[in-house]
């Protein structure tokens, strides 16, 4: 373990898939605690493969990655559990379980944790009524908008209170009003503490909520 104040920090990182070219190279950036940031480039510039780093569903190929202060490329197995579930996160296309309610899909990484069934209850329905879906709790992802999915998933990544908040297109489906609605969430969490990063290639987004950002270009950063 290292001390830093960064929750994320990269030092010449690159990414390889087996024998094939590299996807990210000679990454090098730092995310403080409590920063938020955009994640930008067009569709191959390598936005899904950073996230899958930072997500530790990959280790970087070169270069040192930093989590929480913990060096990643060199962490033992048993040492990955603990730190990912600091991370919440928001896929593209919400990825919601289509035979649980919004409430059982909120309250699946608390029942994975576990959490007491009483402690459990109170914490998924102040969560939902946080996101403005109190009333449709009991609704299947089928019966909800893109909008309301979006937020359910939203609740999902983030009922477990995590430091790191990643989200990879999460207006991509939405219109302006519902995108809209989905910033504010992310604003509000990010003015409680948490770290946000969100990957968008859409620059009107990027233009309506002003904020540092990163772009990927080719797999390398661009200013």
């Amino acid at each position: 373990m290292e001390e830093t104040e960064d929750i994320v920090r990269l030092d010449g990182v690159g990414l390889r898939y087996g024998a094939g070219a590299a996807v990210l190279h000679d990454l090098s950036f730092a995310f403080p605690a409590g920063a938020f940031r955009w994640l930008l480039g067009e569709s191959g510039a390598g936005k899904t493969s950073l996230l899958r780093l930072l997500t530790l569903a990959v280790r970087p190929t070169s270069g040192r990655l930093s989590l929480f202060g913990s060096r990643i490329e060199t962490a033992s197995r048993r040492d990955l559990p603990p730190l990912r579930r600091r991370i919440g996160i928001v896929f593209q296309g919400c990825r919601l379980l289509p035979h649980l309610s919004a409430f059982d899909n909120v309250a699946l990484p608390l029942r994975l944790a576990p959490r007491p069934q009483a402690l459990l209850r109170a914490d998924v329905t102040e969560m939902l009524r946080w996101v403005g879906l109190e009333q449709r709790m009991a609704a299947l992802p089928c019966e909800l908008s893109s909008g309301e999915r979006q937020r359910v998933a939203i609740a999902r990544a983030v009922i477990a209170r995590p430091a790191l908040l990643l989200a990879d297109e999460p207006t991509g489906d939405l219109d302006d009003t519902q995108a809209g609605r989905l910033m504010q969430l992310l604003a509000e969490l990010n003015r409680l503490g948490t770290t946000v990063v969100v990957a968008t290639h859409s620059v009107a987004l990027v233009q309506r909520h002003p904020a540092p950002a990163l772009r990927l270009v080719d797999g390398g950063l661009r200013a």
